[in-house]
């Protein structure tokens, strides 16, 4: 099994520590793209037109001028660097001994920065989303679409799809993964009538990686993960044109 999480816009930083050293890093066949995207963000960080390059306010000017120190900024491991919704209802530091395990072979963070990480990877802040088009590489989904087929393309087993359509779009298994590929929805139903949520869904998604790490199973088909998903939470099945989506219900 393998559970793809988007990153989070919100990133936990560190006032001392090592820098970032490619060599630790899983996937290292990614490391040319993981420089050039790095140091061309690096540029863009510094230039007076960053923060319309990046789509971001003024208000997070510090975050972008911190692209720029990437090479000597303290890196993080990714199980504490991510923050927000859906992390922390994944919470990863309260998970179990055996838990976390699982969690290390099993969680994957699709980045705009770093393409694939692990939990225990390290890896300095950055302010860089999928969706950006940077000078020089083109839309950042185009420029990891083809590494990341490449390191990904021999996983195994169930994908369980947590990410946005953004980071998507950076990879999606094909052929015979199609045919195991899962992607999360979260709907919430109120009186009968269904309705898409944002907020809520990122924290369910959050809920759905965590119980999967605690279960202590590896569905091996769509089917069985419906089963231990329904185990816990209302959800439906569905086969589309390109793998299977997985709709969690909530009912206020």
């Amino acid at each position: 099994m393998l559970i793809l999480l988007p990153p989070s816009e919100g990133k936990t930083g560190r006032a001392r520590g090592r820098a970032v050293d490619f060599s630790t890093l899983s996937f290292p066949e990614l490391n040319p793209v993981r420089e050039q995207v790095l140091e061309t963000l690096a540029k863009v960080s510094a230039s007076a037109d960053a923060h319309e390059v990046l789509e971001v306010g003024a208000s997070l000017r510090d975050e972008v001028e911190r692209n720029t120190r990437w090479r000597t900024e303290p890196s993080v491991p990714v199980s504490e660097l991510y923050s927000g919704v859906l992390y922390d209802a994944l919470d990863h530091a309260s998970l179990s001994a055996g838990s976390k395990r699982r969690a290390a072979n099993r969680l994957l963070v699709i980045s705009a920065a770093w393409g694939a990480l692990r939990p225990s990877d390290r890896v300095p802040p950055y302010r860089l989303s999928m969706g950006t088009t940077l000078p020089g590489h083109g839309p950042l989904a185009s420029v990891w679409r083809e590494p990341l087929n490449a390191v990904l393309s021999e996983a195994a087993g169930v994908i369980v799809d947590c990410r946005s359509s953004t980071y998507v779009a950076a990879w999606r298994p094909t052929g015979a993964q199609a045919d195991k590929w899962v992607s999360v929805n979260v709907v919430r139903e109120r009186n009968g009538v269904r309705s898409v949520v944002s907020h809520n869904a990122k924290h369910t998604r959050g809920l759905v990686a965590r119980y999967l790490l605690e279960s202590g199973k590896d569905p091996g088909t769509p089917k069985s993960l419906h089963k231990l998903i329904g185990d816990r939470w209302q959800a439906e099945l569905d086969r589309t044109n390109s793998g299977w989506t997985l709709t969690v219900v909530e009912h206020d």
